[in-house]
């Protein structure tokens, strides 16, 4: 994972060496060390806790710009319901859509039709009851990302498929490119981004070596611009011509997947501790009668999402209540499904592998080594994990020691124990 890209990055100018982030950090990524923040590349699952903590906004998300879609001769975004949820209801969902248009792109095309898609398929893969239950599928990154580096075992359970967003980039290209006589290369898809990891799974994706999406714009960032435009619309009874789905655009929110599929024995969890939690009890062997497992690294699903404005329960809540008020069609058949899966446009081209964890050291015996140093070194810390050392546990700070990024004296209580011995002595 030496090369592996990431979509968060920490702005040492602005970090003022507080702990907020080591501590909310679900894979101990961070370290504060001369009171600035540095991030181990190879632990870090892009989920944007430290974003959403960081009181001096140090942590960012590199995203897309909105002047690299004019690279394209024709230019398409990709909006996820909860674009939508950035407004009022009585905003008018075509109205959104045509002031996203008015950003520069040639179309925009709403992902609720193709979550329904998505859906489908994966009820057909729950009815075929040849995946390992629970049966894991994510339309969040970051799960799998955390699945890949702690819970390999897990794997097994998750469903070889690709996201909504891939599926609408996939589909859309593939019909411009007979109806208006485009080349691929021609065609630019941008999707708008509630989260850096979504940047991440498309410049670093996972089972696929080609991403036909190309590239994630920041709702937050385009937002400003979106007020302006749905300004100039206000006069406008409505807009037409973009299909909607009532079930799609629950999606968004925890517990959409499930009600989308139509499953009666399922669980749904969302926020990234509570995700760990319930992969530990998976991996004890708990849960094993549950059919589907739908997860979100963030509180709410991707109406959470750190790079949003909106308030996460009001968006949640608006969520519902489109949900509740834009009418549902049916499910694509059994045959259309089938017809989907035959292209090869829906499934992982690639086998997912685990990630390796960062061992103490690449030689077993030397590791086994460090490994006893740890523990001495940890019967001397004071156990409670305060993060006063910069490190977010003690286990964390003795296995640094260990590897020589950190220092018995970076722990407080060591230090005033050795200056009380100081002035004992």
């Amino acid at each position: 994972m030496g090369n592996y890209f990431h979509s968060v990055v920490l702005s040492e100018s602005s970090c003022k060496g507080c702990t907020h982030c080591i501590k909310r950090c679900p894979t101990e990524a961070i370290r504060v060390r001369n009171t600035k923040a540095s991030i181990f590349g190879e632990k870090c699952i892009d989920c944007g806790e430290c974003i959403r903590v960081c009181p001096y906004h140090a942590q960012k998300a590199v995203t897309d710009d909105l002047e690299g879609i004019n690279r394209y001769k024709y230019r398409i975004a990709l909006v996820p319901p909860v674009v939508h949820s950035q407004f009022d209801p009585g905003t008018g969902l075509g109205k959104i859509m045509k002031a996203v248009e008015m950003l520069g792109f040639d179309q925009a095309y709403d992902i609720s039709s193709y979550n329904d898609i998505m859906s489908a398929v994966i009820k057909h893969y729950l009815e075929q009851n040849n995946t390992a239950r629970p049966a894991i599928y994510s339309d969040c990154p970051v799960i799998i990302r955390l699945i890949q580096l702690r819970y390999p075992d897990l794997l097994d359970n998750v469903l070889p498929l690709v996201s909504p967003l891939e599926i609408a980039s996939r589909l859309i290209k593939t019909d411009i490119v007979k109806r208006k006589n485009f080349r691929m290369g021609d065609i630019g898809v941008f999707y708008l981004t509630p989260c850096p990891a979504r940047v991440t799974g498309i410049r670093a994706p996972i089972g696929i070596s080609y991403p036909y999406t190309d590239g994630a714009i920041s709702i937050r960032k385009i937002y400003g611009n979106l007020c302006k435009n749905l300004k100039e619309l206000r006069d406008i009874e409505t807009v037409e011509g973009y299909g909607f789905s009532g079930r799609g655009l629950r999606w968004d929110r925890i517990g959409g997947q499930s009600y989308s599929i139509g499953s009666k024995n399922y669980l749904a969890v969302d926020g990234i501790e509570n995700v760990i939690n319930i992969f530990e009890e998976l991996e004890l062997g708990k849960l094993r009668g549950m059919d589907f497992l739908e997860a979100y690294a963030c509180t709410g699903g991707c109406v959470g999402g750190p790079l949003l404005v909106e308030n996460a329960f009001v968006a949640k809540a608006r969520v519902k209540h489109l949900s509740e008020t834009v009418p549902s069609h049916g499910l694509i058949s059994k045959s259309e499904v089938e017809g989907l899966i035959d292209t090869g446009l829906l499934n992982w081209t690639e086998e997912v592998k685990p990630k390796k964890q960062v061992s103490l050291d690449p030689d077993i015996k030397k590791a086994i080594q460090k490994m006893e140093k740890v523990e001495e070194i940890l019967k001397k810390l004071p156990g409670i994990d305060c993060g006063s050392c910069g490190a977010p546990t003690c286990r964390a700070l003795a296995e640094d020691i260990v590897n020589g990024r950190g220092s018995e004296a970076d722990c407080v209580f060591r230090m005033r124990e050795k200056m009380n011995k100081i002035d004992r002595g």
